[in-house]
């Protein structure tokens, strides 16, 4: 298939798009297009969480196969192409090729005999070549697969499966490799990250990760996604405080603060533990705390919802995500009574979505007139002289985007580099700052 054409879509979240970076890396003979009417292959790798998720993925892969050109193959791969393999193969005949989670790692050998295929195991990266796509010197490292938790809302371990850890050396091997083609900023993400190398009995995997990491020269700047309450512990969050790379970034989705609600959703943790966390999180010098919430529960009563929203309000989040819950058949949840009606988990979704809004404005005003480490990515898209920079803290894409409007001397400024710089105001909800580049 030597210059034969590719388009791929990444669809959901970065565990995805470290797949999607797998099946880049198998079919590095192919030509990266944008333009779908011109491209012989077409990937969509789903997201198959929840129900807004699951049509973005159809309505993705359907309006793709409007545009394509006769005789190009259209491929579905991914989570929910995993979760619903039986019914979509009868329900979109449009798709040429089905494959789930298992198979990442082979996408040229199903290209090549143009056949569906699903593994019974979930693929986790070891190993193999990667095409690093966003970024020229951040890259996320996938911890593990599936997940040991059994939250009521969640559908993921009935198509992910249990926990399935990478082994530290796969990690450490992989992220050397990244800092010998000159990348420096790393992500570490999976299902659980506060869960890693449980499945091995090990329960310090994370803080023994972060040991691993600081010996490997190249490294400049790392942070840890996706912190889970009953898994995380006050060592844990010292460990990371400790480290001179890791920094003091506390993802930890808690989808709730009321203390019934937490048992309903079967989070492990009820309020006070969740409380003893984050008040540990918030007190660490240069945190920065982001949590998520779901609105709308089975069984969410107006009075619940009124707390989690005046705590929301109150604690200091640096960032907050809002879900409406989204009824998934294979999780508990599913089958509750006291289902919420679709119109107040709207009127939910806004209101606690306005102070998510109100909590990254504070948060955002607070770094003004500091002095802080950004890297500048290019151009800003917004004007010509404006650059477009992020705090080093900050997850790529998620956190925002710093302008850069002055700098302290004329000489050029390098794209991808760590700089010194000076907040100086905010333009909406976007930071402006002077750039040190004496």
């Amino acid at each position: 298939m030597k210059n034969n054409k590719l388009h791929i879509v990444s669809l959901g979240c970065t565990k995805n798009l470290v797949d999607t970076e797998v099946m880049l890396g198998k079919l590095q003979n192919f030509e990266l297009t944008d333009d779908k009417s011109e491209a012989d292959v077409i990937i969509v790798n789903t997201c198959g969480f929840i129900d807004a998720a699951k049509e973005e993925s159809v309505h993705t892969v359907l309006s793709l196969h409007e545009a394509r050109k006769k005789d190009s193959l259209l491929v579905m791969a991914g989570c929910l192409s995993e979760r619903y393999k039986d019914e979509l193969y009868v329900q979109m005949p449009e798709v040429d090729i089905f494959t789930g989670v298992g198979d990442y790692d082979h996408i040229d050998k199903l290209l090549a005999e143009k056949k569906s295929y699903f593994s019974d195991d979930v693929f986790l990266i070891d190993g193999d070549e990667r095409v690093v796509t966003g970024s020229n010197y951040h890259a996320y490292i996938k911890l593990s697969e599936g997940c040991n938790q059994q939250c009521s809302f969640c559908a993921i371990p009935s198509f992910k499966g249990k926990l399935h850890s990478r082994e530290l050396d796969s990690i450490v091997k992989e992220v050397k490799e990244l800092v010998s083609k000159g990348y420096f900023d790393f992500s570490f993400v999976s299902q659980d990250s506060s869960s890693y190398l449980r499945d091995f009995d090990i329960k310090d995997g994370l803080s023994l990760l972060i040991k691993r990491i600081e010996l490997i020269e190249g490294v400049k700047s790392a942070r840890i996604l996706y912190l889970y309450p009953s898994t995380t512990t006050i060592q844990l969050l010292k460990d990371i405080a400790k480290s001179n790379l890791f920094h003091n970034y506390f993802d930890m989705p808690i989808q709730h603060i009321n203390d019934e609600m937490l048992r309903i959703m079967k989070r492990g943790f009820g309020k006070d533990k969740t409380l003893e966390l984050l008040d540990f999180m918030r007190s660490l010098p240069n945190s920065f705390v982001r949590t998520s919430f779901i609105v709308g529960h089975p069984n969410e009563t107006q009075e619940m919802f009124e707390e989690m929203c005046k705590f929301a309000d109150e604690f200091g989040f640096d960032r907050i995500n809002v879900f409406s819950y989204s009824d998934e058949e294979t999780t508990p949840a599913y089958d509750m009574d006291e289902k919420i009606s679709d119109d107040i988990i709207a009127s939910r979704a806004q209101i606690l979505g306005d102070i998510a809004s109100k909590a990254t404005k504070k948060s955002l005003q607070q770094d003004i007139g500091k002095e802080i480490e950004l890297v500048i990515d290019g151009e800003s898209d917004e004007h010509e002289y404006l650059l477009s920079a992020r705090k080093l803290i900050w997850a790529p894409d998620i956190d925002g985007e710093i302008y850069v409007n002055d700098t302290t001397s004329d000489n050029k400024v390098e794209f991808s580099k760590i700089y010194k710089a000076t907040i100086t105001d905010i333009v909406g909800d976007i930071l402006t700052a002077t750039v040190d580049n004496d």
